[in-house]
């Protein structure tokens, strides 16, 4: 299964489409805290639409949590506009987490910069700032079940 971390998100349509996508192809949704919403919010349900309840979803208080509860499970995949390889030039594999940061400032630096050799980022122009947070999560997603020749979606 493919593991989609959203660190720290702040806007619940992006969260909310992101979990759409990840009830379509059987990944698991995992959010660290802070939230810059609630997982109520009705603009977050609504974007998640009624694939809400067939989502596989777990809420972490911290980062640090995050890790003590994965580590060791998967790979892990930073995504940022501050890395240097390509999101394509990765073998995913099963169980990989891909982790994304918040949309107004991406993932913690020390991810980024301390982890080069996992840190990815998806082709753009670098005059332009990024792509929408649920945008890059679907391209990445794609990427890696494409690779994996769909696993959950057969």
């Amino acid at each position: 299964m493919l593991n989609i971390v959203l660190v720290e998100p702040e806007i619940p349509g992006n969260t909310g489409n992101i979990s759409r996508t990840c009830a379509v192809v059987g990944a698991r949704l995992h959010l660290v805290e802070p939230l810059g919403f609630s997982i109520d919010e009705r603009h977050l349900r609504r974007a998640g639409l009624d694939y809400w309840d067939k989502l596989d979803l777990t809420v972490y208080p911290n980062l640090d949590d995050f890790f003590a509860k994965n580590e060791g499970k998967g790979r892990f995949w930073y995504f940022s506009t501050k890395a240097a390889r390509w999101h394509s030039d990765i073998a995913y594999a099963d169980g990989d987490y891909l982790i994304f940061g918040r949309e107004s400032a991406g993932l913690p630096e020390r991810l980024v910069y301390g982890n080069p050799e996992r840190a990815v980022r998806i082709p753009m122009r670098d005059s332009l700032r990024s792509l929408n947070l649920s945008n890059s999560v679907a391209i990445a997603v794609y990427e890696a079940l494409r690779q994996m020749d769909y696993p959950s979606l057969r």
